[in-house]
């Protein structure tokens, strides 16, 4: 028997696990989710308007460090690559990805590993729908909050058991919720957040997710709203169904991190650096070569579509988007 977080670990990142077998979890259209970079360059195009703010407000470091984590196959890096924003040339970029399938992806003007940094640097460290896949302990109102630990049946099948009343309750959680009520606790989240904050000397700890800025939302709301599971790019089955072959995530409680020097949906981060000017400049160049469009009018042109997607109030847009200065 173990706590769900042992089993979550095990279910994603174990020697089975959903992203670290061959032919494991990945990101784009014809994987097992969307993520923002894999919507189109414009993404990247937007996250390097900020890292030339970064760059700038630190004084511009001959040696810029920026480290994305869960990196997938590389497509951020390659959108911001594509952008060229005026921090590339002393930009050092580090992919991290646990799978080597994916890092076998890769471009190849990167660097690609399967672990963070240890030294500490100057530059941004990013993680897109990272800390939502993070194992996290789960707590389950029944008569009083108790956690839920993952045992056997006698067919081998993982059942949920309950333990005893917490206590102390974690200071998150309601002193009651309706019977079944269910709340994620994401330890691992908040230690991750620290370890980045300590790895940057100068710079910013940027964080993209999916979740709720309160705890308290999530017990109030059907758990199988926010703890979910995917593949093949549609939802998947309960989450103690066949370990390994799915992906297993939470909405984020952001209460449960280090509080952040800034709190805004996903929406208002990319228009705070620029994807309005951005698209606008897609519309004029699309507009000029519309008669013998190229590639690049092309690419300008699905500007539109792809900014409609990041900005979705009732999707992408909707994402909560943190950061931690340094």
């Amino acid at each position: 028997m173990v706590p769900f977080d042992e089993f979550m670990q095990d279910a994603l990142y174990g020697e089975a696990g959903f992203y670290t077998k061959p032919d494991g979890g990945h990101a784009g259209r014809r994987g097992d989710f969307l993520t923002s970079p894999e919507v189109g360059p414009l993404f990247g195009a937007v996250v390097g308007n900020y890292l030339d703010a970064v760059w700038t407000r630190i004084g511009e470091p001959a040696e810029f460090t920026v480290v994305d984590v869960g990196a997938g196959p590389g497509t951020l890096a390659r959108s911001i690559a594509a952008a060229k924003p005026r921090c590339f040339d002393a930009m050092r970029f580090i992919a991290v990805e646990l799978s080597a399938g994916q890092r076998d992806r890769h471009p190849a003007n990167i660097e690609s590993t399967a672990s963070m940094p240890v030294e500490p640097f100057d530059g941004v460290v990013i993680a897109n729908e990272l800390l939502d896949n993070l194992p996290f302990r789960l707590a389950v109102f029944d008569n009083g909050w108790r956690e839920a630990y993952i045992d056997c049946d006698a067919d081998g099948r993982p059942i949920e058991t309950l333990s005893a009343p917490f206590d102390p309750i974690p200071s998150q959680l309601l002193r009651t919720a309706t019977l079944g009520a269910r709340v994620p606790l994401v330890e691992q989240a908040r230690e991750w957040v620290e370890a980045a904050r300590q790895l940057v000397r100068n710079g910013t700890v940027l964080v993209f997710d999916y979740g709720v800025p309160l705890t308290a939302e999530l017990a109030q709301r059907p758990w199988r709203d926010w703890l979910r599971t995917y593949r093949g790019n549609e939802r998947g089955g309960h989450y103690l169904s066949a370990p390994g072959s799915q992906d297993i995530t939470t909405d984020v409680p952001f209460d449960q991190l280090p509080e952040p020097d800034a709190l805004r949906s996903q929406a208002q981060f990319l228009q705070l650096w620029g994807i309005d000017d951005l698209v606008d400049e897609g519309k004029r160049i699309w507009q000029e070569q519309a008669a013998r469009p190229g590639l690049e009018a092309l690419k300008m042109r699905s500007r539109v579509s792809e900014s409609e997607a990041l900005l979705d109030p009732s999707g992408l847009g909707s994402f909560l988007v943190a950061e931690w200065q340094a």
